[in-house]
C-alpha cells in the first residue's frame, strides 16, 4: 500500500529543502532564487519510523495559458490530485503573503486533506508569521524548521491520522511471538520473491533535444515540463515505471552545455545533478538532434559515459524531419568509428519523441544493451579464446626477440564487464595488442557497444593450484 504526500506552496518557501529532509539526502536542488524546482520530483519519505512516498512541487503560481508558469502550475495540480494528504508550506519569516491567501482559498476547494505547515519558524523572527497563519482556516499550523530538523514530531503527528486512515500504520501488536524457524522459513521466502532491482535508466543530451518530450512518451502521460525554450529541466527527476514487466527508474536530467557557457548557479547545481545521475546509471540513453548528429558536446558526454561505465544507448530525435535519413546514419557511424571506437558497436536508435515513433526499438536496445552490460563469461571459455588468439597472433617480442608470455585470463566483473590478464612483463605489452585483445572479446562473445575493461598483472597465475 502507498501513502503520498505532496509539499506545495508558493515559491522559495523551503518545499525542496523539507522533501530532502524527508527522504534523507540532498536530491532537489535548493537555492535562494525562486523557481529552481520546474518539475515533480517523487522519492521515499520516512518520518519517525513513517514511510510513504513525498512529491516536490514547483512553487503554486498564479498563471494560466502556454507559460512556463502555467505548465508549472498544472504539473503542481496534477500532484495535488494524485496525493492522500497535501502540506501547504509558507515562510514563517515572510509572513502570509496575499498569494499564500490565494492557494489556500483554492485547497480548500480540493478533495485532498490539507496541512498547513510554517516553515522557516527557527528563532523568534518566525513567530509572528506562524501566528498570523492561522488566519488561513485551514487548522493549526505546524511550526517546523526544514533546514535544522526542528518540528519534525509535530509534522508526524500531523500527518498521522491521514496515514491510519490509508491503512498505512498498524501498532497492534502479534498475538503470537514468531518462533526462530518460522522467522527464517519467513526471511528465505522473502529472498526467494525478493522483487527484481529497477533498472537505472537516465536520458541525458544537450539543452532543448527533447529528453523531457522522450520521458513523457515512455511514461505515457504529461509528467516532465516540457516546451520551445532551453533548460526548462533543472533537477534530475526519476519516475518508477513498468516495461513489459520490468521496472525501470527513469531519470530526465538537466541539458549539459559546454562548461565555458554556464554561468547561472542554479545551471551549475543542474549540471552537478546531473552528472551524479549518471554516475549512478546503469544505461544511458544520450539523445541527440538529427541535424546536429554528435557534434562536439555530444561526443563529450558519450565519453563520460563510456569512461563512467555505464551502458550507452544513442537516440536520434526528430528523425521524421530527416531528408537524407541513409547520409545522416553514415555520418554517425563514421563519427563514433573515430571518436568513440573504445565502445565499438554502440545501438543507435531513429526515432521520434513527438510522434512516438521507435520508442519500442529503444527500449528493446536499452535492455539488450543492460544484458550485456551484466554479462559474464565463463573463465575456461576465456582461457581457451585467449590460447587460440595468442597461437595466431602472439604478442610482439621485445628488444632482444624475447616474447612476453600471457598465461590467464578470467572476468573479475560485470557492470562494466571487466577482465585480468596475467602475463610475464605487463608493463611492456602494448596499448595496440590490448585494444586486440578487447575488439576480439567484442566479436568472439558478443559485447557490442559497452565498455569494457582490461587489466593486465604480473606474476603466476593465482589460480593454477587450484585447478
Amino acid at each position: 500500500m502507498t501513502f503520498t504526500v505532496a509539499i506545495v506552496g508558493r515559491p522559495n518557501v523551503g518545499k525542496s529543502t523539507l522533501f530532502n529532509r524527508l527522504v534523507g539526502r540532498r536530491v532537489a536542488i535548493v537555492h535562494d532564487m525562486p523557481g529552481v524546482t520546474r518539475d515533480r520530483r517523487e522519492g521515499d519519505g520516512s518520518l519517525l519510523g513513517m514511510e510513504f512516498r513525498v512529491i516536490d512541487t514547483a512553487g503554486f503560481e498564479d498563471a494560466t495559458g502556454d507559460s512556463i508558469e502555467a505548465r508549472m502550475r498544472k504539473q503542481t495540480d496534477m500532484a495535488v490530485l494524485e496525493a492522500d494528504v497535501c502540506l501547504l508550506l509558507i515562510d514563517a519569516r515572510a509572513g502570509v503573503t496575499p498569494l499564500d491567501r490565494h492557494f489556500a482559498d483554492l485547497l480548500r476547494k480540493v478533495k485532498t486533506p490539507v496541512i498547513l505547515v510554517a516553515n522557516k519558524c527557527e528563532g523568534k523572527a518566525g513567530e509572528p508569521g506562524y501566528y498570523e497563519s492561522f488566519g488561513l482556516g485551514l487548522g493549526d499550523p505546524v511550526p517546523l524548521s526544514a533546514e535544522h530538523a526542528e518540528g519534525m514530531s509535530d509534522l508526524f503527528f500531523a500527518i498521522q491520522p491521514y496515514a491510519e486512515k490509508a491503512g498505512l500504520l498498524n501498532f497492534e501488536e502479534e498475538e503470537e511471538p514468531f518462533t526462530d524457524e518460522e522467522i527464517i522459513l519467513e526471511v528465505e521466502e522473502e529472498e526467494d520473491n525478493r522483487p527484481q532491482r529497477p533498472l537505472q535508466l537516465v536520458i541525458a543530451g544537450r539543452p532543448n533535444v527533447g529528453k523531457s518530450t522522450l520521458v513523457n512518451r515512455l511514461l505515457g502521460e504529461d509528467r516532465m515540463l516540457t516546451g520551445p525554450e532551453a533548460g526548462l529541466t533543472r533537477d534530475a527527476i526519476s519516475t518508477e515505471w513498468e516495461h513489459r514487466g520490468r521496472r525501470i527508474r527513469l531519470v530526465d536530467t538537466a541539458g549539459l552545455r559546454k562548461r565555458a557557457n554556464i554561468a547561472d548557479p542554479v545551471e551549475k547545481l543542474s549540471v552537478t545533478n546531473t552528472l551524479e545521475a549518471i554516475r549512478l546509471a546503469e544505461v544511458v540513453v544520450l539523445v541527440m538532434e538529427c541535424d546536429a548528429i554528435l557534434d562536439k558536446q555530444d561526443l563529450t558526454i558519450a565519453r563520460m559515459v563510456v569512461e563512467e561505465g555505464r551502458a550507452l544507448v544513442i537516440a536520434i530525435n526528430k528523425w521524421d524531419t530527416v531528408a537524407k535519413p541513409e547520409e545522416a546514419l553514415k555520418r554517425l557511424q563514421d563519427r563514433l568509428a573515430t571518436s568513440l571506437a573504445q565502445a565499438r558497436g554502440l545501438p543507435t536508435i531513429t526515432i521520434s519523441a513527438l510522434a512516438g515513433q521507435g520508442i519500442e526499438r529503444l527500449m528493446d536496445g536499452v535492455l539488450d544493451a543492460h544484458k550485456v552490460w551484466n554479462r559474464r563469461i565463463p573463465t575456461s571459455k576465456l582461457n581457451q579464446w585467449l590460447e587460440d588468439v595468442i597461437a595466431h597472433h602472439p604478442p610482439p617480442a621485445l628488444h632482444g626477440g624475447q616474447r612476453i608470455k600471457i598465461r590467464y585470463m578470467t572476468q573479475a566483473k560485470s557492470r562494466p564487464p571487466t577482465f585480468i590478464i596475467f602475463a610475464s612483463k605487463p608493463d611492456d605489452l602494448p596499448e595496440a595488442y590490448s585494444r586486440y585483445l578487447i575488439n576480439g572479446l567484442r566479436d568472439t562473445f558478443g559485447l557490442p557497444g559497452v565498455p569494457l575493461r582490461l587489466h593486465v598483472r604480473g606474476g603466476k597465475n593465482p589460480y593454477a593450484e587450484k585447478k
